[in-house]
């Protein structure tokens, strides 16, 4: 085993007291125990430390991985001109595992460096660390997060403790990342409920090192907490599938509305129990299968479709024994997959563009996996966990203004000249009316100054 320890450390800039000013001993047990990790990642003596930072460089379908042979940053920004770390970066570690990842298919490596200085959430853990060691930093791999699913990180971890393995080299992990910035109403974010909830399931998960859990956590409860450190978490976690671990928590604060926890872990002997990432799959086939035995017509017409397509390139025909009304009637219809609870791909018309429902459903479940830009196209090795929803949309009718609108209830097209922007009602995280109208302005690129009109419209939703 070559991944020799992690700790998961915050990233709060005041905990460096030239930035800090005096403020950092209002976390003073948040210091003690970045000082304890600190020594704990020493005394390993490791010759690399694989730094896990949600402010690098950061995209939604890619993982990246900071290329070159050093880097350097500085608290400039906060204040602290004269706080600088330098980094030498293992190259060979991370063209080993850029290999690796292009092997498996994960979507990581090098490509598109967009921010070549240390970011804050990588110099904090190397500050603590580079004074634990005496100032000999070893060399470092800094590695962002994406909007790719938990999996796909864990999966990153996974592949990490390969390459330590194959290099022979002693590695360990900082996963930085602070929890819920909703802590307290005067807090700099202010307050969400998600934000107390979210911070006592993750002390608890990793304080236990209970790492499966870390799938079940719902994206509803990340976003509405606004953390920002559960897929640094994810992947650190990776690096010990199969693997007994010794979890210590050492500190959790959150006094001025932003979550801080540290937590150490030391990895044992192999455990074939905690395969996590193959008992997290299988459990997700199984409920998608339980769930698809369910499906209505719509949906398993959609999935048949994109099934076939995704497999074969094949567009299906019309088949039979579809209801009457799939095959006689016309209307908008919205195809959207989504996987491991993100959206997958969503494709629709507004108004009807084939002879019949069925066939619009046909086409635009294609396009769902397929040709939707925001996404790569659905791979056959994914079907298995893809979730399907059908939106047949009723016909559009004028609105005066927003308080005819309810976003449970209908979807709004905001039209300016011929823009028209459109979002589909009760969709996860669109809790007003103010936000379905923004979100539907930007997708049609309408500025917030000029003029719209609005209509709404109902849906029947099949899932």
């Amino acid at each position: 085993m070559s991944i020799l320890g992690a700790v998961m450390m915050p990233h709060p800039p005041l905990i460096i007291p030239q930035v800090g000013r005096g403020q950092e001993k209002g976390i003073a047990d948040t210091v003690a125990a970045m000082e304890k990790a600190a020594r704990f990642l020493a005394e390993l003596k490791p010759e690399t430390v694989v730094v896990i930072s949600p402010h690098a460089t950061a995209y939604a379908d890619y993982i990246h991985i900071s290329p070159g042979r050093a880097a350097a940053g500085s608290f400039a920004q906060f204040g602290a001109w004269d706080v600088r770390i330098e980094a030498e970066y293992d190259d060979e570690f991370v063209n080993a595992l850029c290999a690796l990842c292009d092997k498996t298919g994960l979507s990581a490596g090098t490509d598109g460096e967009r921010e070549p200085a240390l970011d804050h959430a990588t110099m904090i853990p190397l500050y603590f660390l580079e004074r634990a060691m005496n100032g000999a930093l070893p060399k470092v791999v800094r590695i962002g997060i994406s909007g790719l699913p938990p999996e796909d990180h864990y999966r990153l971890g996974m592949l990490i403790a390969e390459t330590a393995g194959k290099l022979g080299r002693r590695v360990v992990i900082a996963a930085s990342g602070d929890l819920s910035h909703k802590l307290k109403a005067d807090g700099p974010y202010g307050l969400a409920p998600e934000g107390k909830v979210y911070d006592a399931r993750i002390m608890d998960v990793m304080g236990r090192g209970a790492f499966l859990t870390l799938f079940d956590f719902p994206e509803s409860l990340c976003s509405g907490a606004a953390e920002c450190g559960h897929r640094s978490f994810v992947t650190m976690a990776g690096c010990f599938d199969g693997v007994a671990v010794r979890a210590e928590r050492l500190s959790y604060e959150g006094p001025f509305g932003v979550g801080y926890g540290v937590c150490t872990f030391l990895p044992g002997k192999a455990d074939p129990a905690r395969n996590f990432l193959d008992a997290h799959t299988e459990a997700v086939k199984r409920g998608a299968a339980d769930k698809q035995q369910n499906e209505d017509a719509y949906v398993q017409l959609a999935r048949q479709s994109f099934t076939a397509w995704t497999t074969k390139r094949q567009q299906i025909p019309v088949p039979g024994g579809l209801p009457e009304e799939m095959l006689k009637k016309r209307a908008g219809v919205f195809v959207s997959l989504h996987k491991a609870g993100q959206l997958r791909g969503c494709i629709g018309t507004i108004s009807p563009t084939q002879p019949s429902i069925a066939e619009e459903i046909i086409q635009n479940a294609i396009s769902a996996c397929a040709r939707d830009p925001r996404f790569s196209p659905v791979r056959t090795s994914e079907l298995p966990e893809i979730e399907c929803s059908v939106d047949v949309l009723g016909d559009a009718e004028d609105i005066a203004g927003m308080d005819q609108l309810d976003v449970r209830r209908y979807g709004v097209i905001v039209t300016s000249g011929r823009r028209r922007g459109l979002l589909l009602p009760a969709l996860d995280g669109v809790d007003t009316v103010a936000q379905q109208v923004d979100i539907a302005r930007r997708k049609a690129g309408i500025s917030e100054n000029e003029p719209i009109s609005l209509q709404r419209f109902e849906v029947i939703r099949h899932e």
